[in-house]
């Protein structure tokens, strides 16, 4: 498969100018295994690298051609759903434009432990370089995944539109790559059996015995964390989890709550959560196709900055 902080800028040095004279903040770019929401990307925040989703004898473009709502149905129905890199092909046009444009950009990918595309682009990058030697950009590996990896892009690209020099824009987003926490639960094992992420006997027992993994993201791979017995037993170990890890001192942490076409149980999360902490600056998203092709329907992740640094 494939600390919440306010900043200030000063426009002054935040900003730089295109060949043609006009004022310009710096570029965001992601992938689509961000699962932020097709509409921050249309709203020309930030630039989309749309990764491959293949099922059937066709290859579609996540959230182009295709929405996760088609990929969790065709799952339900049996059909085997693949993911591959972005295109390279794509990432080169998109970095020559920045270019051209004499642009500066920030790229922050999907985990490289997770997909192809984090390498696909460092080598699309010297390619351009190598026609373009002021090309003006920086990849970065999330090591994040679903909405954890959405949360780090978007405090960017709102940074980037208020005005944050390239350097505010880099400290911020290792500052969150790197205290980012993510948990989350699957409803079906076969799902993950199917990829290869447990085998198919475990799937098989954790079935019968309703049992319930929990995972995290340790160095930008998927870990086993726990093993519980029932939906809402695993979702108010998920809140206790994330409740060790940040504390919940105060109410000023974004949380990021993303779900397997099951809105549902993340809002009954997000109304958990609310119970526990005073935390109310919410994002729910449906988990993508990159993702949700091996987690499978059912999936609810949860993801904040903690104020600690986690293993990278």
């Amino acid at each position: 498969m494939e600390g919440t902080f306010i900043f200030s800028y000063s426009l002054t040095h935040a900003c730089k100018y295109s060949k043609e004279g006009d004022l310009m903040t710096i570029r965001i770019i992601a992938d689509s295994a961000s699962d932020l929401p097709k509409d921050f990307f249309a709203s020309d925040m930030v630039d989309l690298i749309p990764l491959k989703v293949l099922f059937g004898e066709t290859e579609y473009e996540d959230m182009v051609t295709i929405d996760s709502s088609q990929v969790y149905d065709a799952m339900r129905s049996g059909e085997v759903v693949k993911t591959s890199q972005a295109s390279p092909v794509f990432m080169k046009d998109l970095f020559t434009k920045v270019a051209q444009n004499n642009e500066t950009a920030i790229y922050v990918a999907f985990s490289s432990e997770l997909s192809g595309t984090y390498q696909t682009a460092v080598l699309m990058q010297k390619e351009v370089l190598e026609e373009y030697p002021d090309l003006d950009l920086t990849i970065i590996d999330s090591k994040c995944a679903s909405l954890g990896y959405g949360l780090v892009v978007k405090r960017a690209a709102e940074m980037a539109n208020a005005g944050a020099s390239k350097e505010e824009l880099l400290t911020s987003v290792n500052y969150d790559i790197s205290h980012m926490e993510h948990v989350f639960t699957v409803d079906n094992l076969d799902y993950l059996a199917r990829g290869g992420r447990v085998s198919k006997a475990s799937a098989f027992v954790g079935g019968l015995l309703n049992i319930k993994p929990l995972l995290h993201m340790e160095d930008g791979k998927l870990v086993p964390l726990e093993k519980i017995r029932g939906r809402k037993k695993v979702l108010r170990r998920m809140v206790e989890v994330m409740r060790e890890r940040n504390g919940f001192d105060t109410g000023e942490q974004r949380i990021g709550i993303s779900h397997g076409d099951d809105l549902a149980t993340a809002e009954a999360l997000k109304e958990m959560i609310k119970e526990s902490c005073e935390c109310d600056d919410f994002t729910i998203t449906s988990i993508g196709s990159a993702v949700g092709a091996h987690a499978g329907p059912g999936t609810i992740a949860y993801s904040s900055s903690t104020g600690k640094k986690r293993n990278t």
